[in-house]
């Protein structure tokens, strides 16, 4: 598959720079989310890093390992990689470019947090708005409890609720407004703000939130307030928006014959605040220097800190994967956000996946060093990318997280790939 290069080295900056989880007590002690001097990176191991990745990308295009993949490395907010490999539309060999649009999935969550923490700002809600003092329909099974439970209880993906409450029935066509009103028929996992429990549904009631507090839908508040105003040009909400982009990343999935498109789905779409954000390479350049601290005509610092925060711990994240298992100490959600000790260093995260399309942002805000990747099909092997030039930035030893430095036909690759559900629930 051939592949196409954006690479933007600076050279000033070279020159110079499941079961119930429950909270805290299983971890270490909370990291550090932004109270961290700044520093910066050896710019030798930069430029180490940076001929590396592109490396390591050659063989993600030689085995076919992706149908198409957009990726960036950004740096004291200066894009220092950028870098497509395949295709948005494998059977018209259309090329994926740095304005291709992707779906987000569950990254969309950091933007909904982020627009909550400006409207609080504004004076029209806060973190602590009780639910049922906004949302008539809200109930849990625990009423007691639900009395109690708060917008950052939902953000923070804390509710007491199962994890992925209602997400196969949201899959099999019911509506999030018939789903969101039987969330009193679920038995809790735990009390409100007591143990993690990952929602999309439930997350999704922010938006009803916004609505009721400031009388203007939520997709039109996060474009007037963050896509407007970081420039980001091609970020959207939803399946129209989406396929009327002018370069889109049709889903993709594997066959014998290489990587077939297929349409697609509505599903997640239904819970925007949770999975409903499209945008390209160009726009998430934007967004990681904003949540980096390099924006803050937009995203101030206070609220960065904020959204940062480590809340409920997450011990399974330890050993989700084998990156994860040999490199992090600790996890925790934030409010839209993973924060993680990622070999003694905090690394911001967040990873998504809905059918076709997989993506993972993440960034050390020390070093003001991060890394955003997109990809529109199934298949494991570019997540472990990310890890490696993690490593490779904080001088870890190195590891092929993605299989990508041994031999393998791409028929191998595509027969991996297949053992991965479409249907992979949400990060």
């Amino acid at each position: 598959m051939p592949s196409k290069k954006y690479f933007l080295l600076i050279a000033s900056l070279l020159a110079s720079a499941s079961p119930t989880i429950f909270a805290r007590s299983a971890l270490a002690p909370l990291p550090q989310a932004v109270a961290t001097e700044e520093q910066h990176l050896p710019p030798a191991r930069i430029r180490d890093t940076l001929s590396d990745y592109q490396g390591w990308l050659n063989s993600v295009a030689e085995r076919h390992a992706v149908a198409g993949l957009a990726t960036a490395v950004v740096i004291d907010d200066k894009v220092v990689l950028e870098r497509t490999v395949g295709y948005a539309d494998a059977s018209t060999q259309k090329p994926i470019t740095p304005d291709t649009v992707f779906r987000l999935a569950s990254l969309s969550k950091a933007f909904a947090t982020a627009l909550t923490g400006l409207l609080i700002q504004d004076g029209k809600l806060s973190w602590d708005t009780k639910l049922v003092d906004v949302l008539p329909y809200f109930k849990l099974k625990d009423a007691q409890a639900g009395a109690q439970a708060t917008v950052s209880d939902i953000l923070g993906q804390r509710l007491g609720l199962p994890h992925n409450t209602y997400d196969s029935m949201l899959e099999g066509d019911v509506s999030y407004e018939e789903l969101v009103r039987k969330l009193d028929e679920v038995d809790m996992a735990c009390g409100v703000g007591q143990c993690y429990g990952y929602q999309n549904v439930a997350f999704g009631m922010i938006g009803d939130i916004v609505l009721a507090r400031t009388g203007d839908f939520f997709y039109r508040l996060v474009d007037k307030r963050i896509f407007h105003p970081l420039g980001m040009t091609t970020a959207s909400y939803g399946l129209a928006a989406l396929e009327s982009s002018q370069s889109w990343a049709r889903p993709h999935r594997p066959s014998a014959n290489g990587w077939i498109p297929f349409e697609p789905t509505e599903t997640y779409y239904r819970v925007a605040p949770a999975a409903g954000v499209n945008a390209s390479l160009r726009d998430m350049e934007k967004w990681l220097i904003a949540q980096m601290g390099g924006r803050p005509d937009v995203l101030p610092q206070s609220l960065l800190d904020m959204l940062h925060t480590p809340g409920v711990a997450t011990p399974t994240e330890l050993h989700a994967t084998p990156w994860r298992s040999a490199r992090l100490k600790s996890a925790y959600y934030a409010l839209g956000w993973r924060v993680y000790n990622y070999g003694g260093e905090t690394l911001i995260f967040h990873a998504g996946a809905v059918a076709g399309y997989r993506t993972m942002i993440g960034f050390f805000p020390k070093y003001h060093a991060g890394v955003v990747t997109l990809w529109n099909s199934t298949g494991p092997v570019p997540s472990g990318l990310m890890p490696m030039v993690f490593d490779s930035l904080l001088g870890l030893p190195h590891v092929d997280w993605a299989g990508v430095e041994g031999a393998a036909s791409p028929k191998a690759a595509s027969r991996k790939s297949s053992k991965t559900r479409s249907t992979k629930k949400q990060h």
